[in-house]
């Protein structure tokens, strides 16, 4: 069912997931190269793995209460990714490699807000089907 709402929420989430993270770069480094997920398997890793979790909980329609599980997991998942940048962030400049940092940090929080509003839009059907259920 693509057209409810928290159906464009994940496909938004996974496609922010999965295709922003060739796009922007995490940081650059001190020899002035620049760093993208593809090139750090930890973080491609759970970039995709976000991706693919968005992607399941779009093919779990019928199944409200798994599609809400699956994306709060999706959500811990992003949160984790974004402990470990802010674990880079907090670094001393003179202990690592890393001397700028880039947009592509901040797409954990993008899809963090995406997965937010498409799980209180299952909530929402989910409480209209309990509803509906009350009255027969």
């Amino acid at each position: 069912m693509i057209q409810r709402i928290q159906s464009i929420y994940l496909l938004f989430a996974a496609g922010v997931s999965a295709g922003l993270i060739f796009i922007f770069h995490l940081w650059t480094k001190t020899d002035d190269v620049l760093v993208y997920a593809k090139d750090e398997y930890l973080y491609l890793g759970l970039f995709l793995g976000s991706a693919l979790l968005s992607l399941i909980s779009i093919f779990c329609f019928k199944n409200r209460k798994l599609q809400f599980v699956l994306g709060r997991l999706n959500i811990i998942l992003n949160f984790i990714l974004l402990g470990f940048f802010v674990y880079q962030l907090l670094i001393p400049p003179g202990e690592s490699n890393i001397s700028e940092k880039g947009v592509g940090i901040f797409i954990p929080i993008l899809s963090i807000v995406l997965l937010v509003l498409a799980n209180k839009a299952i909530k929402k059907d989910e409480d209209l089907v309990k509803s509906v259920d009350r009255l027969r």
